[in-house]
C-alpha cells in the first residue's frame, strides 16, 4: 500500500465526512461549474477525488445519469456507497490512485475538488495530466480546484502547492483552454477560512 493511500484510509478510518475539513454540505461552486458546462444529462461525468463527497448526491439529483466517483481511499468510497445505498442513481465507483489511474472508458466532464495540489512532485503531475488525457473526451470540460495563492499551505498534515490560473496552465499544457476561473473562500466545519482557486477548462479537439 503505498503512503499515500495509507494516509487517507487512515484519515476516513477515523473521521466521517462530516468532519473533514473540505466538507461541504451542498458543493454550490462545482455544480454551477458543471451546470456551465452546458452538458446533456447523459454525458459522463468522473468526480476525482470524491470518494465521501456529497457532488455525487446532487447530480443525481440534478439530473445526470452518468457518474463515476474516483477515490485512493476505499474508506472514503464506502461512505459514499452506504449514504446512496438507497438511491435509485447508478453510479460507478473506483478505488485507485488518480496518478495511476486506468480508465474502462472516456468521460466528457472531469471535477476534480482538492486533489491535484497534493501533488507536490513534478512526476506525479505529469501522471495527472497523463490519466486526465486518456480519460477526457476531445472537446471535454475540466474543473479543477485547488487553494489559492493567498490559501493553506498545508492540509491533513501534508504539504499542498497553491495555483493560480497561470501556473495551472503550464501544468495542463496547450491541449486546454480556460473559460473561467476565480477565488472561493470555503468555510470549514470548524468555523475556519480556506481559500481556493477553481478553473474550467475544455480539451482542444485535434
Amino acid at each position: 500500500m503505498s503512503d499515500r493511500k495509507t494516509h487517507w484510509e487512515k484519515v476516513y478510518s477515523n473521521k466521517s465526512a462530516l468532519e473533514v475539513s473540505w466538507f461541504q454540505q451542498e458543493p454550490r461552486l462545482s455544480l454551477r461549474l458543471i451546470k456551465n458546462s452546458r452538458l446533456e444529462p447523459a454525458a459522463a461525468i468522473i468526480d476525482v477525488g470524491g470518494g465521501a463527497s456529497t457532488l455525487v448526491d446532487h447530480l443525481c439529483e440534478a439530473g445526470y445519469t452518468d457518474i463515476a466517483v474516483l477515490d485512493i481511499s476505499g474508506q472514503a468510497l464506502a461512505q459514499s456507497r452506504l449514504r446512496l445505498a438507497e438511491q435509485t442513481c447508478h453510479v460507478d465507483w473506483y478505488e485507485a490512485d488518480v496518478t495511476s489511474f486506468q480508465p474502462p472508458r472516456q468521460f466528457s466532464l472531469w471535477h476534480d475538488r482538492a486533489v491535484f495540489h497534493f501533488l507536490t512532485e513534478k512526476a506525479d503531475r505529469q501522471k495527472y495530466v497523463e490519466v486526465l488525457c486518456r480519460t477526457l473526451k476531445p472537446g471535454g470540460h475540466v474543473v479543477i480546484m485547488t487553494f489559492a495563492m493567498d490559501g493553506p499551505e498545508k492540509c491533513s498534515g501534508l504539504d499542498i502547492v497553491q495555483y493560480n490560473a497561470e501556473k495551472m496552465n503550464a501544468e495542463l499544457g496547450k491541449g486546454f483552454v480556460l473559460l473561467e476561473s476565480g477565488h472561493e473562500t470555503h468555510l470549514t466545519p470548524a468555523g475556519n477560512q480556506q481559500k481556493f482557486a477553481y478553473f474550467r477548462y475544455t480539451r482542444q479537439v485535434q
